[in-house]
């Protein structure tokens, strides 16, 4: 009191700390329904939804659209269930939760918080490594489609995927030294705008194709038994196809970590309704025009990849810009998957070995392309450990469709619908076998019988992948 009496400074001072924290102790949070839904938007509308016109093909114009609109709807509602857990026990005055987990052990507790973690960071963890790979298909397709230009569409024109699985994973380990989540909203924002740019590009290379009039053959059931593929190939496939078009709603994987980011008034709960609903609103529009439109432009015989696959050739030029744009979006989404997990390894080390200067202390440092900021030993280390062990794990495993299938079958069901449903439950205290409690136990049921056989089918047709793969065929 002495030292406030006599330097007035000092309580202005105090006050400026005091207003820089959040009522946890933490820096305060920035975070806003623009940040949020720029976050949403790079996490959902990612490599996914250039396989969403093959998806279509599999499973048909009616069956198609039926589940592409019915996941965006079930995905939207256990987000707004998911949003109303980020405080408890109450939504809006209640102590803050980190990350799922941490959502998970104060409304539920025991062995399922183990099931949460394992579920949401192999399903990060996976999200990474396919990322690395698509990035590099991206950035090779450039390369063969300035070579296809050059010498034929018929020319055989070799790039290989390894230097830039290099490239991509380089970058990464300098932008993972970003030290948070919260540091990631001009990424996020980049990212956005990228995904945006590809999407319509190939939305507008479908159209002008049916515009043309060279349109493949279509069907209200997808792929003809017989024709297209055979009894046994129809169902795997469509099952496959699910698992696509659920990995490509799977943002509430990391919904809390993102919700964590906000500032507290407006409350954290209400805005993430709206940046989920903006979210997922947007990129259903943008998936059906590229699922249903891409299917219109090449019927059965949809690409998994229509702008990797070439799918398209002319204009080059574009189909390089649009190629360019997934592999800078796949560099922010890298991140906003990764940190999660690397915040997860951090608090628990530091938690274990608080006394540790390796693990704790931290240094200023200009760090390429990030400028000044802080550098700790410890995340330097480990980070660049983990970049390097995903990329190494993309370039033994180069399969697309099969992994985004088997990676949205996985983490759909406990991650956006089993754990929500059941922290509501116990949140609003919903009544045994009320008819709401019935219903909700239907939903999680029914999701869980459908994300069962979209797994089945993403396995098997991982097996097929990995059977029609020939090691290292690109070094030569």
């Amino acid at each position: 009191m002495m030292d406030a009496y006599h330097n007035p400074s000092a309580v202005e001072s105090g006050d400026a700390a005091v207003k820089s924290v959040d009522d946890d102790g933490r820096e305060k949070r920035t975070g806003t329904f623009w940040t949020a839904s720029a976050h949403i938007i790079t996490a959902v509308i990612g490599s996914g939804v250039l396989s969403l016109a093959w998806a279509i093909a599999q499973l048909g114009w009616v069956a198609g659209t039926t589940v592409l609109v019915a996941f965006a709807i079930i995905t939207y509602y256990t987000s707004t269930l998911l949003a109303d857990c980020y405080r408890s026990p109450d939504s809006i005055t209640g102590t803050r939760n980190y990350n799922y987990m941490g959502v998970v052990r104060s409304y539920l507790g025991g062995k399922k918080v183990q099931l949460c973690g394992v579920a949401q960071y192999v399903n990060l963890v996976g999200v990474t490594i396919g990322y690395t790979i698509t990035a590099s298909i991206s950035l090779v397709a450039i390369g063969k489609s300035n070579c296809y230009h050059d010498k034929g569409h018929k020319a055989k024109c070799s790039v290989s995927n390894y230097p830039y699985m290099a490239a991509f994973g380089i970058v990464q380990i300098i932008l993972s030294q970003l030290p948070n989540f919260h540091k990631l909203s001009f990424l996020s924002i980049i990212a956005a705008v990228m995904s945006f740019s590809y999407a319509s590009i190939g939305i507008g290379l479908a159209i002008a194709t049916v515009a043309s009039g060279k349109i493949g053959k279509t069907e209200l059931t997808g792929t003809v038994i017989g024709v297209d593929v055979t009894a046994s190939e129809k169902v795997w496939k469509l099952f496959q196809a699910i698992g696509d078009i659920a990995f490509s709603y799977a943002f509430t994987t990391i919904l809390i970590e993102i919700q964590d980011t906000l500032r507290s008034s407006p409350p954290e709960n209400k805005v993430m309704k709206r940046a989920s609903l903006a979210g997922v609103s947007t990129t259903t529009v943008f998936y059906i025009l590229c699922g249903c439109i891409g299917y219109a432009a090449f019927g059965n015989q949809a690409p998994g990849d229509f702008l990797t696959d070439f799918g398209f050739y002319e204009p080059y030029w574009l189909i390089d810009f649009a190629n360019a744009c997934i592999a800078l979006h796949l560099i922010g989404a890298y991140q906003v998957y990764a940190q999660p997990f690397f915040q997860f390894v951090e608090e628990n080390c530091n938690k274990k070995w608080p006394q540790s200067n390796f693990i704790n202390k931290e240094y200023s440092s200009k760090v390429p392309l990030l400028g000044k900021c802080r550098v700790n030993l410890f995340r330097l280390v480990w980070r660049t450990c983990y970049v390097v062990l995903t990329t190494f794990v993309a370039m033994i495993f180069p399969f697309f469709n099969a992994i985004l299938g088997l990676l949205g079958a996985l983490v759909f069901w406990p991650l956006t619908v089993y754990f929500p449903v059941a922290m509501h439950i116990a949140q609003a205290k919903v009544k045994k076998y009320s008819r709401r409690w019935l219903a909700l136990n239907l939903l999680v049921l029914v999701c869980l019988i459908v994300s069962a056989l979209a797994a089945v089918g993403s396995i098997i047709g991982l097996i097929n992948s990995v059977k029609s793969y020939k090691p290292f065929k690109n070094l030569d």
